[in-house]
């Protein structure tokens, strides 16, 4: 058995959760969320708690996923997911409009970006932020700004997480100086 699995749920105050046949939904402040999950897996909500139990035998492997899934979901509705990227050129700029980040990462032209779902864009001092309620709908967003220009690893130029070293290099001219 899965010791992640096996560990209870505890729903925060103003959270709800519903389960019923195999869904399981979870509502909260900051939204709703839903998630079916797998035959073979029980899910109880009882006491203030969420138990995920498996039959014997049956889907080992999705016992621990479904209930850090729905730990997840819990935390979403409540308190909500961030990540932070930084900018880092000169004349790299990032902007807002509505529900649209409008990036300027030193192409011809100036990429636009749509937000999916719930999420929720802010720009402050080159920093981005992106929250939402679903963790896997901010990771991916942020890694797609990411993708978009990659740090890169002689001046450092690009698009970075909050706090991510960037392992740097000696360019052409530093290493003929040092090695004859």
């Amino acid at each position: 058995m899965s010791k992640i699995g096996r560990m209870p749920i505890t729903i925060k105050e103003g959270v709800t959760v519903v389960t019923d046949a195999q869904k399981v939904t979870v509502t909260g402040s900051k939204g709703t969320q839903m998630y079916t999950f797998p035959k073979g897996i029980a899910v109880l909500v009882a006491d203030g708690k969420v138990t995920v139990s498996q039959e014997a035998g049956e889907d080992r492997a999705m016992f621990g996923l479904t209930r850090a899934t729905i730990a997840q979901m819990v935390k979403g509705v409540s308190e909500g997911f961030e990540k932070k990227l930084e900018l880092s050129g000169v004349g790299y700029r990032a902007q807002t409009s509505g529900t649209e980040l409008t990036l300027s990462v030193g192409f011809s032209h100036q990429v636009k970006i749509k937000a999916t779902g719930d999420i929720k864009f802010v720009v402050t001092d080159n920093i981005i932020t992106i929250s939402g309620s679903n963790s896997t709908l901010v990771g991916d967003m942020a890694a797609q700004i990411r993708a978009i220009r990659k740090p890169e690893p002689y001046k450092g130029k690009g698009i970075k997480y909050v706090g991510e070293r960037i392992r740097r290099k000696a360019g052409k001219a530093a290493k003929a100086v040092g090695g004859k």
